[in-house]
């Protein structure tokens, strides 16, 4: 692989191969779309022979053209069978290739309807499964030559003349090869010759040793028929309590047998009456489904009004919450400027405290300096 370039390897391998362009795309999706028509197609006389198994998966509208897709190639065999108007034949195979197109596109819009039918039904091989292979390969060989260049197919052409060389080259080795081979071959042979007579020479040998050793074989098969006789009369007696155990077994498993069948009968039944309680259920289910939407429809009628409601409401909110904020923004400033006006008020109070405070310490400062200036005058006085 590493000597082979990359553009002859996205040709011989076409899993590299991707699409690289829309148009390219587009022409891959009808081969796609063609193959998945062609595939249930094949499917669709399957499918009409059991309509009653599949009606409830496949729904009411495409069991309705599946029975009249049947109609129609009923009718059309009549017309072949009884060689009738040529014109009215050709009417019916219109109506019925109308049908089959309606059909094929209702599967294409269900894939997984499509999918589960596919792994549910059998089909033996028919010549529509070579048909489709073939048109696969068609589909692979045009995807090849789209998304192959000049370039790459120039590549392709000279690797394949390179690798004719090649064969050439390892033509001849073979060819060599092969006569060493059938050298080796004879000598082989000579050897094997020489193996085989003293293969003779042994057998000369054993045929020697086999007229001593019938003496010894005689004596041995002797005894080996008087400890035969003594195992033939132990296995009687192992055979007769087999048997003894098998038939008591075999009563056994009648009386299972006759229990079993009486339980299945029993099961059978309950089963019947479980299916018919699924299928009261299952039509119960249907109608309280039925009045759910119906009622889910006026709940949303409703909810689609209040909603709407809402929305007026919603838009009044956002006008009053812009209002409130304008307000609380404005009561906000007014706190502030009211808190200021505390705080400037405080500094004055304080501050006329402090002034007060100095002045009252001033004064009594004041009052007791003149004090002692009183006391100092009289102590002279009485001192003279």
């Amino acid at each position: 692989k590493a000597g082979i370039p990359l553009g002859v390897m996205k040709v011989l391998d076409p899993r590299q191969l991707k699409p690289d362009s829309t148009e390219t795309e587009r022409i891959l999706t009808v081969f796609d779309e063609t193959i998945v028509k062609l595939e249930i197609t094949r499917l669709i006389p399957r499918i009409i022979g059991s309509i009653e198994r599949f009606a409830r998966m496949l729904g009411p509208e495409i069991t309705s053209n599946l029975l009249k897709i049947q109609k129609l190639s009923m009718e059309i065999q009549d017309l072949l069978a009884s060689s009738g108007d040529e014109k009215k034949r050709r009417a019916v195979e219109q109506r019925l290739k109308s049908s089959l197109r309606d059909t094929l596109r209702l599967f294409l819009a269900n894939p997984l309807l499509y999918h589960g039918l596919k792994y549910e039904l059998w089909v033996k091989e028919s010549p529509a499964d070579v048909f489709i292979k073939a048109f696969k390969e068609f589909r692979d060989f045009t995807l090849e030559r789209l998304l192959t260049s000049p370039d790459e197919e120039k590549e392709k052409i000279q690797f394949m003349e390179d690798i004719s060389l090649q064969i050439q080259k390892y033509t001849k080795t073979i060819s060599a090869v092969q006569a060493e081979l059938e050298a080796a071959i004879q000598t082989r042979d000579e050897k094997v010759n020489s193996k085989d007579k003293k293969i003779e020479n042994l057998k000369i040998s054993m045929e020697n040793l086999d007229k001593e050793c019938k003496a010894e074989i005689y004596q041995i098969t002797q005894e080996g028929e008087k400890q035969q006789q003594e195992d033939e009369k132990a296995s009687k007696d192992r055979c007769a309590r087999l048997e003894h155990d098998v038939l008591r077994l075999k009563a056994q498993f009648k009386a299972l047998v006759v229990e079993h069948r009486a339980s299945e009968l029993v099961l059978k039944k309950e089963k019947c009456k479980t299916e018919r309680e699924v299928e009261k259920w299952v039509q119960k289910y249907d109608i309280d489904m039925a009045e759910r939407q119906a009622t889910y429809e006026e709940i949303e009628a409703a909810y689609n009004e209040e909603k709407a409601q809402l929305d007026v409401l919603m838009e009044k909110h956002a006008l009053l919450l812009q209002e409130v904020t304008e307000i609380e923004e404005e009561r906000r400033v007014l706190k502030e400027k009211e808190e200021e006006a505390a705080r400037e008020a405080a500094r004055r109070n304080d501050a006329a405290t402090y002034i007060q405070a100095f002045w009252k310490g001033y004064l009594v400062r004041s009052i007791y300096k003149s004090k002692l200036k009183k006391g100092k005058g009289k102590g002279k006085g009485k001192g003279k």
